[in-house]
């Protein structure tokens, strides 16, 4: 009897490095000059950033989620690499930090040729949105490890901020002003509940044309998670942020909370006409109260920054001028209670 090889128990070594030959002028595309190594060897060199006197290296790390299960159903792998990229550089940025590398592992039972280059294609652009260098990862083949069609991510990010530049809302006072950036859609968060109210309890067909929403149902769920990026570096070159929170798991109240200093409260008015028609969807077909929603969804505000008063003309102009659908959302309160946020539909 032949002696039973790797690929024989379900890994092709062969296929993974002839896939990744195939992408590598796209990840080499989003190399910066401080990337020292090409892909393929055991760890990625990189330089410290120029320029920095005192530089913080602040990192981060994410997946997807089970927004993943909507590409599977759907067979449509190229936005969710986007959705990788910027879970992880948006956490950065609310440290005032520039993203500068990032690593990303994928995991399947089975390497599927389009829909690995999909993905890995996926999280070249979301990269170059992000102005940061794909400087390595791993890609993991694990026969019966995973279900056939099936894949996990997960990301990585190492960004760099001038150490008295930190933003981490410690001077954020009485008056000041809550500017909320608006998200592309869901965005990737509370996709167990969108599941089941959409497809387990209302058995809804992904590929059909729903009322209110743009084309069909499955392109609306898996829009890309928006990057923030460029804009608010944008903005950091003119005015100063004291906070800034990324709307992911646990809504508005649970992220904005997380910068509030003791003794003060964010007070926010959001109007229904603010809210994406998908969430409006979701909370009627599930009959959800708004306090479930804004505490599981970003409600159509995909991230927030906390300014000055007098600043919040200016950093709006900038935000408008960068292509962003900006407003101001409320504002800083002094509170003798513990409620760090508090809503007003």
């Amino acid at each position: 009897m032949a002696g039973i090889t790797y690929k024989d128990a379900g890994v092709d070594i062969n296929k993974a490095d002839t896939l990744l030959h195939h992408i590598k002028k796209k990840i080499q595309g989003t190399f910066n000059p401080f990337v020292l190594n090409s892909i393929g060897g055991f760890a990625a060199l990189t330089e410290i950033p120029s320029g920095y006197k005192n530089p913080v290296l602040a990192s981060s790390t994410d997946g997807v989620g089970t927004k993943l299960k909507i590409a599977f159903i759907s067979d449509k792998h190229d936005t969710v690499g986007i959705d990788l990229v910027a879970m992880s550089v948006n956490d950065v940025l609310t440290m005032g930090a520039k993203p500068y590398f990032f690593l990303d592992y994928f995991a399947s039972g089975r390497i599927e040729d389009r829909a690995y280059k999909d993905v890995i294609s996926g999280i070249c652009e979301g990269c170059n949105i992000a102005g940061c260098a794909l400087i390595g990862g791993e890609t993991a083949e694990m026969p019966s490890f995973y279900k056939d069609g099936e894949y996990d991510l997960a990301g990585f990010v190492m960004g760099f901020v001038e150490k008295e530049a930190i933003v981490n809302g410690s001077g954020i006072k009485d008056g000041d002003v809550v500017i909320g950036l608006a998200s592309s859609g869901i965005h990737s968060n509370g996709f167990s509940l969108v599941r089941k109210v959409l497809l387990e309890v209302h058995n809804l067909n992904i590929f059909s044309e729903i009322e209110g929403i743009e084309g069909k149902l499955y392109e609306e769920l898996l829009k890309p998670t928006k990057i923030y990026v460029m804009s608010i570096l944008k903005v950091l070159e003119s005015f100063p942020i004291k906070g800034m929170a990324h709307i992911t798991g646990g809504g508005l109240p649970g992220n904005i909370g997380r910068i509030i200093p003791e003794g003060l409260t964010v007070n926010m008015h959001l109007p229904l006409d603010r809210v994406l028609n998908i969430f409006k969807l979701i909370m009627r077909l599930g009959n959800i109260p708004f306090e479930e929603m804004y505490s599981t969804f970003n409600m159509g505000i995909g991230y927030i920054c906390i300014v000055e008063k007098e600043h919040e003309q200016g950093i709006l102009d900038i935000l408008t001028a960068m292509g962003e659908t900006a407003f101001t959302l409320g504002r800083i309160e002094k509170s003798k209670n513990s409620q760090k946020v508090q809503i007003t539909y």
